[in-house]
Formats: structure tokens, sequence, C-alpha cells
């Protein structure tokens, strides 16, 4: 299962690596200043900061799994974002409608 949401926001590069440097203590997370690969427990997180939005992408292995990833990634940025009272999340949901390469993210690691 995937799902995806581009999230408008004129920080997406500042909330991208917020989350990835939040997280970086428990997963094994890469990433620029353009893109983050962030492998949690339940399947892998893809954040692309583009101009005027961050674009997610999620994997899980049920719809219950991708639901709680949603969840948990939008509670993680719309901390970071708090001073734009939330973001906007119109998440798609596909089966089997591809999957991230992680071996084509740019990767650039965490300092700590």
């Amino acid at each position: 299962m995937q799902s995806h949401a581009q999230v408008p926001t004129d920080h997406a590069a500042r909330y991208m690596t917020q989350l990835a440097k939040h997280w970086s203590h428990r997963f094994e997370v890469r990433f620029d200043d353009r893109q983050a690969l962030i492998p949690m427990s339940l399947g892998p997180c893809q954040l692309t900061a583009r101009d005027g939005a961050l674009d997610i992408t999620l994997e899980a292995p049920d719809l219950a799994s991708l639901a709680q990833m949603e969840d948990v990634v939008a509670s993680h940025l719309d901390r970071f974002a708090f001073r734009e009272g939330g973001l906007r999340y119109a998440w798609t949901r596909a089966q089997e409608a591809g999957h991230i390469d992680v071996a084509a993210v740019r990767v650039g690691r965490s300092a700590g």
C-alpha cells in the first residue's frame, strides 16, 4: 500500500529537514536539502521539498499501518508548522502503485 500527499507550504525544506533530524536518533535517516528518506518501522517515508509544497510518499504493508503512518507524519509536521495553523493533507492511496526506489534517493546523512 502506498499513500501520497502534496502539502502546500512555503517552508517545505525547513519542515522536511526538521522531521529528518527529529527521527534521525531512531531511524537510519538519509536526507539532503531537497529530499529525505526515513525508513520507519512500518515502512519508508519519502519527502521531497518543492517550491510551495512538501511531497510525502508513504509505504506500508496494509491499510491500518498506512493510516497510522499518515497520522504520525502529519502530527509531527504540524508541530513544526504551528505558525501556519496546521498544514493541509490530501492523502491519495494506491495499492501496488509503485515503490520508492531507495537507491535513487539522493543521499545526505544527518550530522546527528
